[in-house]
């Protein structure tokens, strides 16, 4: 009896173990999430436009999504700092996609619009400039990714499908 016990224990053992073995996860089955990026803005002699303690730099700034649920929908860009002192922008998330192109069910293209609205003090003024930012995703099984991002229509970063996740940095000049 003693035995028969010991046979059918093991078996179970051995069916849990079957199981958890079978149910691991795939690491190929996961989606790839590549959405993170820093940008920072400087001008053609390379100033660090968001550095407000420099002459001619931008003091104040606001983002929206342009296809947000409300006409002024803000969107969390918040300005950091590198320990060499570049400002730059982190977006994570915040401005809702929409679809742009659907070439198959298993490739989709979504963009997401923001308006930057940049501000600075001249001759105790206050100016403003009114910036479009375009960001542009990739959707596969296996990968979400920032694919492309024009600023005020032109390119300033493009990402090939293949490539690895990363932060994905540049710099816009103004």
């Amino acid at each position: 009896m003693k035995s028969k016990l010991n046979h059918i224990f093991i078996l179970k053992l051995i069916a849990v173990l079957f199981l958890m073995v079978s149910c691991g996860n795939d690491d190929d089955s996961l989606q790839r999430i590549d959405q993170i990026m820093n940008f920072s803005i400087k001008n053609a002699a390379g100033q660090d436009l968001m550095n407000p303690k420099k002459a001619g730099s931008y003091t104040s700034y606001s983002v929206n999504d342009d296809n947000g649920a409300t006409a002024v929908a803000a969107v969390a860009v918040p300005l950091r700092m590198t320990t060499d002192s570049l400002y730059y922008f982190e977006y994570i998330k915040g401005a809702k996609r929409i679809i742009k192109d659907s070439v198959s069910p298993d490739n989709r293209t979504y963009k997401s619009n923001l308006t930057f609205t940049l501000s600075k003090i001249v001759n105790n003024q206050t100016v403003s400039v009114t910036d479009a930012m375009e960001i542009r995703y990739r959707w596969t099984p296996s990968v979400f990714q920032i694919s492309e991002v024009l600023y005020n229509g032109e390119v300033v970063f493009s990402k090939a499908a293949d490539a690895p996740n990363a932060i994905n940095t540049f710099t816009i000049r103004k």
